[in-house]
Formats: structure tokens, sequence, C-alpha cells
């Protein structure tokens, strides 16, 4: 969720349409939470189960395909509150071993994640897995030294992370707080993604696909192919802001490309535990069709970068959570690459 230039992070906060959902989760059959989750038109149902670990770890899980976990963080930006608790992070259960995919935004976060997982399975936490370099997905990397996991990456994180470290940890450490930062470190890619790499974890195979420059440089998709469960991470926002730290160009290229892609079910980095193509990536395209036809019409007048800022995506206001807080800076960044088309 961070921009290169600042650490503010989004994930997901519990709206009344959220809070609605997780209340019926809590207390109803599987099938009455597929009729809310139909009703509300974003989540995938039946979900198979709910874990609470929340007596000992403040962290729940949705089971959203057999073996695989997501949990849902907050919309908002990273505060000592949340402790960096506002993107989604998921967890694969194999025959052999156990995959994690993102890792929140803190030290402290990252060990309540871990504490999470291990309320459902002991399985040796053979792979750490880093969607992107943003913080709020890589900052718990650190809980799980001791699993002696591989971090698995994009090719072109480390170079990315290690450019943005200090500016990173220090943002971090602001917005978080001496108390909720304490233990957060860069921790850095062990295996590479260069295009596709597939990984095991005993009767299921994990496939990771490097990405062209869109959210990031350094985007990596993941799939399950025993349930056909696609976690896009930030590729994906629902109900939050997305925010662009790549090129918007490669993220509309890539956006048509989600909509012909045949998955089960895909994981969003900010949004539902789970959500169904090609309707989940509609809001996503409005928006950065909007902002793009906005600014390239600016541009073609002769108006400034700043002038563009106040007008561009305005139609937006109103659709996003965190609007304020990230869309002059998405203005921003696609005046500075559309200027040059």
């Amino acid at each position: 969720m961070c921009t290169t230039d600042q650490l503010s992070s989004i994930a997901t906060a519990e709206t009344e349409a959220t809070d609605a959902v997780s209340q019926a989760l809590r207390c109803c059959t599987v099938k009455r939470r597929s009729l809310l989750g139909a009703a509300l038109g974003f989540t995938v149902a039946p979900f198979l189960s709910r874990f609470d670990a929340s007596a000992s770890t403040g962290f729940t899980f949705t089971e959203v395909a057999k073996g695989v976990f997501v949990h849902q963080g907050r919309y908002e930006l990273q505060s000592p509150q949340n402790m960096g608790d506002m993107a989604n992070a998921s967890f694969i259960v194999g025959s052999e071993a156990v995959a994690v995919i993102d890792t929140l935004g803190s030290a402290k976060a990252g060990k309540q994640l871990r504490n999470a997982i291990r309320t459902i399975t002991d399985k040796p936490i053979r792979y750490v897995i880093n969607s992107h370099m943003h913080p709020d997905h890589v900052f718990g990397n650190t809980a799980f030294k001791d699993d002696n996991p591989q971090y698995v990456a994009h090719h072109k994180l480390a170079r990315g992370l290690s450019e943005r470290a200090s500016q990173y940890l220090a943002a971090s450490k602001d917005m978080l707080g001496p108390d909720a930062f304490e233990g957060c470190e860069i921790i850095l890619p062990t295996v590479n993604v260069q295009d596709k790499l597939e990984i095991s974890l005993g009767d299921r195979t994990l496939r990771l696909e490097a990405q062209k420059t869109a959210h990031t440089d350094n985007d990596l998709i993941v799939t399950d192919t025993l349930t056909n469960t696609v976690i896009l991470a930030d590729l994906l926002f629902s109900g939050a802001i997305p925010t662009l730290d790549g090129s918007i160009r490669g993220w509309l290229a890539l956006i048509e490309q989600l909509e012909h892609l045949q998955a089960a079910r895909i994981v969003p980095g900010h949004g539902p535990h789970a959500m169904e193509l090609p309707n989940a990536v509609a809001d996503e395209r409005r928006y950065w069709s909007v902002v793009a036809a906005d600014v390239r019409k600016l541009i073609k007048e002769g108006k400034t970068m700043e002038e563009a800022t106040k007008v561009a995506g305005q139609s937006e206001r109103g659709k996003w959570q965190l609007f304020d807080q990230y869309h002059v800076r998405n203005v921003i960044a696609a005046f500075a690459e559309l200027e040059w088309e």
C-alpha cells in the first residue's frame, strides 16, 4: 500500500457490510454464510470454515478453499493500535509443509500471525512468500526467522526494498510508535522468481509468477493449483483505494488480462477474504481508467500537475475508503508517467 516516498499503508477496517458478514460467520451455518456473501456481492461462497484464534492471538482466518486460509486486515492507516495489521495475509497447508503469503506490517503483527497459524497446523513453515516490497506485506517476515524458511519474492524485490530500507523503517517507526515498531527489520528474499517458479508443499503445488510493472515493479501472483485459488495481493484492492507505485498503463493492461483469468477464486491484498472474477476487478479498472482519461485530457489542455491533482479522478470520491489520503499521490504518479506518452 505504501508509495516509494512514504510508508502510509492501507489495510482493511470493518465497514458496516463487513461487520455484518463477520457476525454472520461467527453465528450461522455455512449455507447462511453463502447467502450473505452472495447478497453482498463481493465474497466467494461458501466459506469452508472460520478459525477464530482471537482468544490467544487476536486473529481470525477464513478457509476460502481446502487448505487455503486468509486473514483479513483493516481499512486503516498503520498505527500503534493496529500494529501494521492492515493487509490480507494468507497461508496454504500441504501434506508436508506450509507456505505463508505476506506477513503484515510489523514484527509484532507477524508474531501474532505466526501464533495464529500454529493454532491451525503444526506442519513446518517451509516458505514465506512476499507478494511485493511494501512494508505492510513484508515487515512481519522477522517473526518467522526461527522456522528457517525460504523467503521467496520477485527478482526485483531485493533491489527495491534495499533502496528504500532506511526510509521505510523510519516512516514505519514514526507511524507505529516505538512499542509496535519494536523488532522490525528488513529481511530480503533467499529465492528470486525470475519468471515462473513452482514450489511443492507435498500434495499441492504453488505456481509463482513474476509480473511486469503495475502496482510496483516487483509484483508476484501466487496460484494454488490444487484449488485454483489465485492470490493477487495488491494487484487487487477492494473497498480501499488502490495505490500506484509502478505503472498505471501496466496495471490497466494486467487488469484486462485478469478479466479473462479462469480462477475458482481470487484473494485481494486489501478487501474481502476472497472474490470472483471478472466482477472483482471492475471497480479497480473503473478507477484507473477514470484517472488515466482525466489526466490525459488535462495534459492535452496544457494543465500542470498541480492543477491535475485538484480535478482528475474526483468523480471517484466517495467510492473508496482512504481516498483523501492516497488519491492525490495516484494522480501525481499517473501524470508523471502519462505526460511522456
